[in-house]
């Protein structure tokens, strides 16, 4: 198959660029900038140079960019671009996420691209939802950042557009984590101590390794039903404090000792910062925050149950086996600085 992918250059991206080229697909991907086009070239992809927001920055009358072009001539167009952080408002999200995303949406239905694979984020119901356990039919609640509440507009508009025989499939991934994620603040901040648990790190949490994420989006080129959301995890729920303190360990780092405080006293605490850093309108958050509490304080597993019967996904890559390859990748970063 021939795929349009934007996101190319970013973590997620690159680790889908090599999968599909491993699978022999023709990837063609969008790039904004000289350096992002030459990583999109070395992990193996045709690069492209455009903006998305070139797709609602312009005037009525202006012409579409040339870009679009391509859309006439792939088979599918894989959507994991995204502005992804965890504060913000809606408005910046909207302007930078959503309404690029419906724009490319249209333009590959107008082009009659067969396949849309829209990657969302598990986060969507990660707020008014209290249910330990979601799947596809639990009710999402409102979401808790911006970034989620966006992503799940955008979902409600993709399938409320008429499709025009483009096959729309939408994927939920929680946490993504793998050799290349951007690991480097957070091992930084926990070896300076600070690091916390909340409830001693006790509260269940889901993940997806990178890769497995990547099988996902190969699945849903030829899988799934249309405007069908899905989530995709590793398969294996653990406590908060289990999965970090491995993750944050092949980085040289050791939280396992890090100091616990109830989630009775550090969720008023957050939602007095969060509110406070809104209303003065900072750029950067608080040291807690709303989120931080949802995300380690609460139980959230993802039953992936339509993902393994609909689109045939099975998690290839192991816990142990991904955080080999985390740590081997860190000791030689370390080995070559030296």
């Amino acid at each position: 198959m021939r795929v349009f992918l934007t996101g190319g250059s970013g973590f997620v991206g690159q680790h889908l660029i090599h999968q599909l080229r491993s699978e022999g697909h023709t990837v063609v991907a969008l790039a904004r900038s000289t350096s992002s086009a030459q990583k999109v070239a070395d992990a193996g992809a045709q690069p492209v140079q455009g903006d998305l927001a070139e797709l609602t920055e312009r005037g009525d009358s202006a012409a579409h960019p040339a870009w679009l072009g391509y859309l006439h001539n792939v088979d599918a167009v894989v959507h994991a671009a995204a502005r992804m952080e965890f504060w913000g408002d809606d408005a910046g999200f909207r302007a930078d996420n959503h309404d690029p995303t419906v724009a490319l949406h249209a333009a590959a239905a107008e082009a009659k691209v067969p396949r849309f694979v829209f990657i969302s984020a598990a986060g969507v119901s990660t707020g008014t939802q209290r249910t330990a356990v979601v799947d596809e039919n639990t009710d999402n609640g409102t979401p808790v950042t911006a970034y989620c509440r966006i992503k799940l507009a955008t979902e409600n508009a993709l399938r409320s557009t008429a499709s025009q025989g483009t096959t729309l499939v939408i994927l939920r991934p929680p946490f993504i984590w793998g050799a290349g994620m951007n690991i480097a603040k957070m091992a930084a901040d926990a070896a300076k101590g600070r690091f916390l648990w909340i409830d001693a790190g006790r509260h269940i949490m889901d993940f997806i390794h990178v890769d497995n994420l990547a099988d996902a989006v190969l699945l849903a080129l030829t899988q799934g039903h249309h405007g069908v959301p899905y989530y995709v995890t590793d398969g294996t729920p653990m406590p908060v404090r289990d999965f970090f303190t491995a993750l944050l360990a092949t980085q040289g780092v050791d939280v396992s000792a890090s100091r616990s405080v109830p989630l009775a006293v550090v969720a008023p605490i957050a939602a007095l910062m969060d509110v406070s850093a809104r209303l003065l309108r900072r750029s950067t958050p608080p040291p807690l925050t709303n989120w931080l509490v949802a995300f380690l304080g609460r139980e959230r597993i993802y039953d992936i149950s339509a993902a393994r019967s609909v689109l045939g996904y099975r998690p290839r890559i192991r816990l142990d086996a991904g955080l080999l390859e985390m740590e081997t990748l860190a000791r030689r970063f370390h080995a070559d600085a030296a």
